[in-house]
Order: C-alpha cells, then sequence, then structure tokens
C-alpha cells in the first residue's frame, strides 16, 4: 500500500519509474575511426613518449581489453594512423601530369600533412608498410610515375626515400621557431651568415620555411631529372 503520505499519483509514478540497472553505462562502439582520432590527440598532447596502449584506452573511456579487441599491439595502432595520414597525401598529379610537376605536387601535399603530425615523424619514417593498403597506394601511385616518366626502375626506390627525407624533416622546418636563425650577440662576429639570414625570405614565399622547401625541392628534382631517359 503506498504510504498515508502519497497520493495514488505519486504512488503510480513511482512504481512505473524504470529503475536504474547496476553496472556502468553502456560505451560508444569502438571503431578504426575513433581509435584513430584518439591516437592522433594522445600523440598531440603526451608526443610519442606518452603515447601507449593505456593512455589510448583511457582517452577513449575503456578499459585496454576493449581496445585489444580491435587492434593487437601499439604497432597495429600506429600502421592505422599511417594509413589514415598518408590517404591525405595527393598523388594523383601523377596519372595526368608532367612527372616534375606531379613530384612538385605530391612532396608539398606530404610535407604540409606531416608539418601537422610531427611527433610522429620519427616513428612513421622507420614504420614498415606491410599491412598498409593506403600506404602502399601511394607508393604505387609515385612508383609507376616515375617508372612512366622513364626513371630507371632500381633507382626508384631509392629516389622516394632521398625525397622522403627531405620531406620529413621539412616538416619540422614549418614548426621551428621564427628566431631560429637569431644569432645574437655575435651578428658582428658572422656577418655572412647574419646577411644571409636578413635577406632569407626575399625568394617571393615570404616563409622562409617554404622558401627552404622549395628551393631544396626543386634541386632535387633537377637532380633526379636528369637521370629520365
Amino acid at each position: 500500500m503506498p504510504s498515508p503520505s502519497s497520493t495514488p499519483a505519486e504512488s503510480r509514478s513511482t512504481d512505473a519509474t524504470p529503475r536504474r540497472r547496476a553496472g556502468r553505462p553502456p560505451a560508444a562502439v569502438l571503431d578504426q575511426d575513433r581509435i584513430i582520432a584518439a591516437s592522433l590527440k594522445v600523440v598531440g598532447s603526451s608526443g610519442y613518449e606518452g603515447f601507449t596502449m593505456a593512455a589510448l584506452a583511457r582517452s577513449l573511456n575503456v578499459a585496454p581489453s576493449a581496445l585489444y579487441n580491435h587492434v593487437s599491439s601499439k604497432r597495429d595502432v600506429l600502421v592505422l594512423v599511417q594509413d589514415h595520414l598518408t590517404s591525405f597525401v595527393q598523388v594523383a598529379a601523377f596519372n595526368s601530369e608532367p612527372w616534375d610537376r606531379a613530384v612538385r605536387d605530391w612532396a608539398w601535399s606530404y610535407r604540409d600533412v606531416f608539418s601537422r603530425h610531427t611527433p610522429l615523424i620519427p616513428v612513421i619514417a622507420v614504420l614498415p608498410v606491410a599491412d598498409a593498403p593506403k600506404t602502399l597506394a601511394m607508393y604505387e601511385a609515385v612508383s609507376a610515375g616515375f617508372s612512366r616518366a622513364g626513371f630507371p626502375q632500381e633507382r626508384i626506390v631509392a629516389a622516394i626515400v632521398a625525397l622522403e627525407s627531405f620531406i620529413f624533416g621539412s616538416a619540422y622546418d614549418v614548426t621551428a621557431p621564427a628566431d631560429i636563425f637569431d644569432s645574437g650577440s655575435m651578428a658582428a662576429s658572422t656577418p655572412n651568415f647574419t646577411g644571409a639570414v636578413a635577406r632569407l625570405s626575399d625568394d617571393g614565399y615570404g616563409n622562409p620555411a617554404d622558401v627552404a622547401f622549395s628551393l631544396g625541392l626543386e634541386a632535387l628534382i633537377a637532380g633526379f631529372g636528369a637521370l629520365l631517359v
């Protein structure tokens, strides 16, 4: 019976209210997109050194065991991240543009993508590409473009590695402080270097990182172009 202080309506309302089940509320379903987004967030805030499976699980608000239902190791997560980032690198020009223009478009795009994720560069630069379909698709498109242009096949991979080494280093340069080459109190004793730094932006780009990247890339394209047959 309802208590003397309760009205019949109040009693019915109380009885009809569904009771909350014990236990944790259900978590959102994990998928690759959520894992990748959380991984980039963890690396962005804590660096690669702070990127652990436990930290990733906390970021996703799940138990580590739930995470291991989708990926078997930290390497698997990094392959997913590598593939995700590589998918933004533009390679379409290798199908329709002259070789030098295609290399230029690919390299600028590649640098811009990884300049936003520099903590991952030391890892991704040496991460095997097996099981990374989008990364392999990028390399296939670039290799095919080099081959069609008449580049010696035995030098294609070496040329790509040389370009990537330059691209990854240049991605770091994008985030360098503006006064990185300021000679400070030693300006008078380093007049040639100090004068060159003062005129660094005279090439028309304005941004010193873009000036350096353009100069180096054009030199590489010209050098590799001499090998075309």
